[in-house]
C-alpha cells in the first residue's frame, strides 16, 4: 500500500474519503488515488463535517420554519442516511445479525455477508434510530447544533481506530480491500476530530469522546471474541455506536 506513496497526508485524501463514505457527487478521481484508501482514513472526520453540516442546515431550516423538534430531528437523520447511502446503518444491522445470529465464527461471518436482514438487525435499527432521533431532537431544541455536528465528526474518527486495532476478519470485502491505516494516520484523524469538536462545544467535548471510546472498546472486545477481527459491517456499527454515545453524553449536559 505504501510502496509507491509514503506521504502521510495527500490533497486527494479528502475527495477519496468522500467517495468511500458517502454518496455525495464527487468529481472523477485518478485511478492511482485509490491506492491511498487506507491512508485517507485521517480525512474521515472531514467527511463527518461535510455530511454533518448538510444535516445541521436541514435541522436549522426545519426549526426556524416552525416544525416540531422531533420532525426536524427525523429530517436531520434522513439527511445523514441519504448522504451516506445508509452505509453505516446497514453495517449496524448486519453486525447485530451476525454477532448474535450465529454460533460459530464462520456462520457469523456468513450471516454478516448475507444481504438479507434478520430480526436482530431490524431491532437494532429500530431502537438505535429511535434513540438517535430523540437525542437529536433534544439537542436541536436547545440550539446545540454544534453537538450534533461534533458527533458526526468524532464518530467517523473512531472507524480508523477500529481498523487499526483489529485485523480483518475475512480475506475479502470492502474493509479488506481498503486495508489498515497506519497508527500515524489514525492519530491525525483523532486529533483533527477532537480539535473540531472542542472548537464547536468546548470542554463539553471530554465526556462525549470518553463515552464514545468506551462504547467502541466494548464493540471491539465483543467483535474480537466472536469473529476474530473487524469487517466493513463492524466499521459501520462503529460509526453508529460512537455517534449515539456522543449524542447521549452531549444531551445529558444540556
Amino acid at each position: 500500500m505504501h510502496k509507491n506513496d509514503n506521504t502521510l497526508i495527500s490533497a486527494w485524501d479528502i475527495p477519496l474519503a468522500l467517495v468511500l463514505l458517502t454518496r455525495l457527487p464527487v468529481p472523477h478521481l485518478p485511478e492511482k488515488t485509490f491506492s491511498r484508501q487506507a491512508d485517507s482514513a485521517w480525512a474521515f472526520p472531514i467527511v463527518g463535517l461535510v455530511v454533518g453540516l448538510l444535516a445541521c442546515a436541514v435541522g436549522w431550516v426545519s426549526m426556524t420554519s416552525g416544525l416540531p423538534a422531533m420532525v426536524a430531528a427525523v429530517l436531520v437523520t434522513i439527511t445523514l442516511v441519504v448522504s451516506t447511502g445508509a452505509m453505516h446503518e446497514d453495517g449496524l444491522a448486519d453486525t447485530a445479525d451476525g454477532l448474535w445470529g450465529g454460533f460459530t465464527r464462520e456462520r457469523r461471518l456468513e450471516i454478516m455477508k448475507d444481504s438479507h436482514i434478520g430480526t436482530y438487525g431490524v431491532l437494532a435499527l429500530i431502537f438505535t434510530q429511535l434513540v438517535r432521533v430523540a437525542l437529536i431532537a433534544a439537542l436541536l431544541t436547545a440550539g446545540a447544533y454544534g453537538a450534533v455536528l461534533a458527533a458526526c465528526i468524532v464518530s467517523r474518527a473512531f472507524m480508523p481506530v477500529m481498523m487499526n486495532a483489529l485485523p480483518n476478519a475475512r480475506n475479502s470485502g470492502l474493509s479488506h480491500s481498503v486495508g489498515g491505516p497506519r497508527s500515524a494516520t489514525v492519530a491525525v484523524g483523532l486529533a483533527l476530530a477532537i480539535i473540531c469538536a472542542a472548537t464547536l462545544i468546548g470542554s463539553g467535548t471530554v465526556l462525549p469522546v470518553i463515552l464514545a471510546a468506551l462504547s467502541i472498546s466494548v464493540l471491539a472486545l465483543v467483535t474480537k471474541a466472536k469473529i476474530g477481527g473487524q469487517t466493513g459491517d463492524i466499521l459501520g456499527a462503529t460509526q453508529q455506536l460512537a455517534e449515539l454515545a456522543f449524542l447521549t453524553a452531549a444531551a445529558t449536559a444540556l
